[in-house]
């Protein structure tokens, strides 16, 4: 059964990618969401074997794979709660992808090769998963780098579709060299690179320090930091943040699979999968603290003025994954799970109800031009209200509320309760991104749904969106019915609004649900060996003293950021557009997304496209070229071919130059004298 769960996914892209053609499209569909279906029931199976009910962990020896000398290393599945807890996250999310996706992509003419590429990508996430080394665990973090690549640039005749595909392989590229200079650093530190055994391994490396270029550093820091480095690139952090929201030039579907259940989750995964290193490492969970801190405000602040619907929730992400590190920075990484669970269900929710709202909208995806459309398109409104409420975490403390409730506030708590400078700074950081998230959230769902209906205004509005179909391919450009001019906006299909039920359920439900578990009273019977917290590392159960006033400053900001989003976009919608066209200062760089992509273009881009064209006019062209084929190869074959003109074939031309040889030898002679 535990290998089935893995090996499924592979089944159905091997069956979509290599017979697609042969089956058909409807059955390439129907093969590749039936094997995620059953992944996902199976996955479900273990959680509540392995997880609920306390089961033992296992590991599924596959074969060995790598023996070269001291390196030695299997193919081995490991399962225990950190593993079944991801399984359930990305084949139930994944299933739902599939599904709504046959809906979604249904006139597209390679949904064979597009299906093949979703089960693809969760094979290499359920790889990474379940890897019981470091080695299987970078194979898993490359495929999805690879999956997520061949996904955002699935409709590659786009352009601006390629171009995020390949900003989002070079961004993780960054991060990747950093993942895999760790990997080799404790190969040579450790002799391993097992889970168990570094694990095992590590209280007797803290503290210790190796010297590098004259100075001294600290190993397990050394090592964290590096392992870090790769999470920051996969899970899109503050500096390394730049490729997530150009990803949605991918398939609304793409959008949610990423965003929700795999490449995203994959640095969560992996520093709480190390949490018995990172915990001798201080000064690097210091460092995570910070710039999840950062990256939650950072994201948060740009989604306020963004106008496409799809990167609104784009930077969503980004700031929730910025809730999860700085839990993690705190030792709470039991919390930083439970908001990686929960997070799953609604960010998927809300990224597959947008795509319900673009293919409503006939792929338009600027907000500034819908509106009022809450009424033609009720199921799905209902739909975008449950996760934009689960997303905000509202909730009443000692009472409840929806899943990000339970889990977001139990980040901020911790980082109250840490009583460290960071975690003050994550806590304050925090509450100010819920604020933010608050408001833009809601102003999401009063330009979209509500307010004066702006596509009437524009009755080609659909002819320029630059959202999925419309652009997939130049022989394909189409609308969901293949029809031209304005149309009034109508619901989704039963196989895209079954989904967003099933994800709706999860979106209210799970916190409430799993909370006992996760982060409350059977906490430590749940996760047992699979996370280590030291024991003066106490922010998670700290969390219970905090202040009353620290419980209600969640909620207290919440109601604030959607009052204050009614205002301008419900009550008073002229002010809102006076303020967007004065366009000023602050307006502009939350916009611009503080200039990240100016200021890497003039850092890096520019930079290495001058040193590009030199290599190319000088070395390439000027010293290779003029001295090479057009240099002395170039004079070779031109005296070769005068040479051999020479050879004419008539005797009389040799007698000639025979005749001028013995001249110029008399001639030598005469003047210059016989040798001696």
């Amino acid at each position: 059964m535990l290998s089935a769960i893995v090996f499924l996914p592979l089944l159905g892209a091997i069956v979509a990618g290599f017979f697609g053609r042969l089956i058909g499209a409807r059955m390439a569909e129907i093969v590749t969401t039936a094997l995620l279906g059953a992944a996902a029931a199976l996955s479900w199976v273990a959680f509540i074997q392995i997880g609920l009910d306390h089961g033992e962990p296992q590991t599924v020896q596959v074969l060995d794979w790598i023996v070269s000398g001291a390196f030695k290393t299997g193919w081995t599945l490991r399962f225990d709660t950190l593993t079944v807890v991801m399984l359930v996250v990305v084949n139930t999310v994944s299933s739902l992808v599939h599904l709504y996706s046959i809906g979604y992509m249904a006139e597209d003419p390679h949904r064979q090769r597009f299906f093949a590429y979703l089960s693809l990508f969760t094979f290499a996430m359920l790889m990474l998963v379940t890897a019981d080394n470091f080695l299987q665990l970078f194979f898993g973090w490359e495929g999805v780098g690879l999956a997520s690549y061949l996904l955002i640039g699935f409709w590659y005749q786009k352009p601006s579709a390629n171009a995020a595909a390949m900003k989002a392989f070079v961004v993780n590229r960054v991060g990747d060299f950093g993942f895999a200079l760790g990997i080799v650093g404790i190969f040579a530190v450790f002799g391993t690179i097992s889970f168990d055994e570094v694990f095992a391994a590590s209280p007797d490396m803290a503290g210790r320090t190796f010297e590098f270029a004259g100075a001294q550093f600290d190993v397990m820091t050394t090592l964290t930091f590096l392992l870090f480095i790769g999470a920051m690139g996969k899970s899109a952090q503050f500096l390394l943040h730049t490729w997530l929201p150009d990803a949605m030039e991918g398939p609304t579907p793409v959008s949610a699979l990423i965003h929700a259940a795999t490449m995203v989750t994959a640095g969560v995964f992996l520093v709480c999968r190390c949490s018995p290193m990172f915990e001798y490492a201080p000064d690097t969970l210091a460092f995570v603290t910070v710039i999840g801190a950062i990256t939650a405000f950072f994201a948060a602040s740009v989604g306020l003025f963004q106008n496409d619907i799809k990167r609104v929730i784009a930077y969503s992400t980004c700031s929730q994954l910025g809730y999860m590190f700085f839990a993690a920075g705190v030792s709470a990484y039991q919390a930083a799970m439970f908001h990686l669970f929960t997070h799953a269900f609604f960010k998927a929710l809300l990224f597959l109800g947008a795509g319900s709202v673009i293919h409503a909208m006939h792929h338009e995806q600027d907000m500034r031009k819908m509106g009022g459309i809450y009424k033609l398109i009720p199921f799905t409104y209902a739909m975008m209200t449950i996760g934009t409420i689960a997303l905000i975490g509202f909730g009443i403390p000692g009472i409840g509320g929806f899943a990000g409730f339970y889990s977001k506030d139990a980040i901020l708590e911790s980082a109250f309760a840490a009583g460290t400078g960071v975690g003050s700074f994550a806590f304050v950081a925090g509450i100010a991104a819920a604020l933010m998230t608050s408001f833009y959230s809601w102003r999401l769902a009063f330009m979209t749904f509500h307010g004066a209906p702006k596509w009437k205004h524009d009755e080609h509005a659909h002819a320029h969106g630059h959202d999925d179909h419309a652009h997939a391919h130049d022989d394909h450009a189409h609308d969901d019915h293949g029809h031209h001019g304005a149309h009034t906006p109508h619901e989704s299909p039963l196989v895209m609004t079954i989904p967003l039920a099933i994800l709706a359920v999860g979106a209210i439900a799970a916190g409430f649900l799993f909370y006992p578990y996760f982060i409350g009273d059977g906490e430590e019977a749940f996760w047992r060996e699979a996370i280590l917290v030291l024991p003066n590392h106490h922010a998670l159960h700290a969390r219970h003293d905090v202040p009353e006033w620290v419980l209600w400053a969640p909620l207290t900001v919440t109601v604030i950021g959607f009052l204050i989003a009614a205002y301008y976009f419900l009550w008073r919608p002229q002010r809102a557009a006076e303020i967007a066209s004065h366009e000023g200062l602050l307006y502009n760089f939350l916009k611009n997304k503080w200039y990240f992509d100016e200021i890497y273009d003039f850092l890096f881009v520019r930079p290495a496209m001058w040193i590009g064209r030199k290599l190319w006019k000088l070395g390439d062209g000027w010293l290779i070229d003029g001295f090479g084929p057009d240099g002395v190869a170039s004079r070779v074959k031109d005296i070769a071919g005068r040479a051999g003109r020479l050879q004419s074939g008539y005797i009389f031309h040799y007698a000639f130059a025979m005749l001028i040889g013995v001249a110029a030898l008399l001639t030598w002679l005469m003047f210059w004298g016989a040798p001696k």
